[in-house]
């Protein structure tokens, strides 16, 4: 196994490319309850009609555990936007459009995103109104069953020569509610520092799914609440600011 090329670089963890095949390896701190996880996760999506990377294997190399998958030639939306900067309303609306698709599905073996939101709120650092303020909204919004990628942003989707768009990195994945996804990935822009493109994508996400924006909005504090267990300190405090505007619209 080659692991001399270096493709990309995360907080925990180093992607490698070895000829067709792409090597994820975990630093020792990762968990290998989610590593597994994750493996798992994709491959049940692989089953059900994306453009999915397959999995060849999870094992371990040089003692740190790795999931090895098919490589994808191609360039990440976030690359196209930054490098094409005059088409980044196109490259939005292919992730949209790759959002929507993937909202189609049902992959009745993922976890369900209300029982995993539930869980992490009680583990986040917040004041006990507002914690059971969120608990009270997350229990009275619709259980859907929607497949949702739960971190779904241009760099993890691969546009490839052939035109044909991949969606990367499942470890988050569960089914839910589309909204709930959808608000996950305007959070995602914000963290970014890309506030307009937030705007930009939410206004063509509700356009393109008719769903109507108050709705998103309803899931932003339960999202952000969530996602605070996790993360640097500066992106908890944020994420933590939004969960504390339970009101917010």
């Amino acid at each position: 196994m080659n692991l001399d090329n270096v493709i990309a670089e995360r907080k925990n963890k180093t992607i490698y490319r070895d000829g067709d095949r792409c090597i994820k390896v975990f630093n020792h701190s990762f968990s290998k309850a989610d590593i597994l996880n994750e493996a798992l996760n994709q491959a049940r999506v692989e089953d059900i009609g994306l453009n999915v990377p397959k999995i060849d294997e999870v094992g371990t190399v040089d003692g740190k555990w790795a999931i090895i998958s098919e490589y994808v030639e191609g360039t990440t939306l976030s690359h196209l936007m930054r490098d094409d900067s005059a088409n980044t309303d196109k490259y939005l609306e292919m992730m949209v459009d790759v959002q929507t698709l993937i909202h189609t599905k049902r992959c009745p073996l993922l976890s369900r995103l209300k029982d995993k939101m539930n869980r992490k709120i009680l583990s986040a650092d917040l004041d006990p109104v507002t914690r059971y303020e969120l608990l009270i909204r997350l229990e009275g919004l619709p259980t859907h069953d929607k497949l949702c990628h739960g971190d779904l942003c241009p760099s993890n989707i691969i546009l490839t020569p052939a035109g044909e768009l991949y969606v990367i990195d499942w470890a988050h994945a569960t089914q839910g509610n589309a909204s709930a996804d959808a608000a996950r990935s305007f959070l995602t822009f914000h963290l970014r520092g890309e506030a307009d493109l937030a705007d930009r994508y939410l206004d063509l996400f509700c356009e393109k799914s008719d769903i109507e924006k108050s709705y998103v909005q309803k899931w932003m504090p339960i999202v952000a609440a969530s996602q605070s267990v996790k993360g640097n300190l500066e992106e908890r405090d944020f994420l933590l600011r939004w969960a504390n505007v339970v009101d917010y619209e």
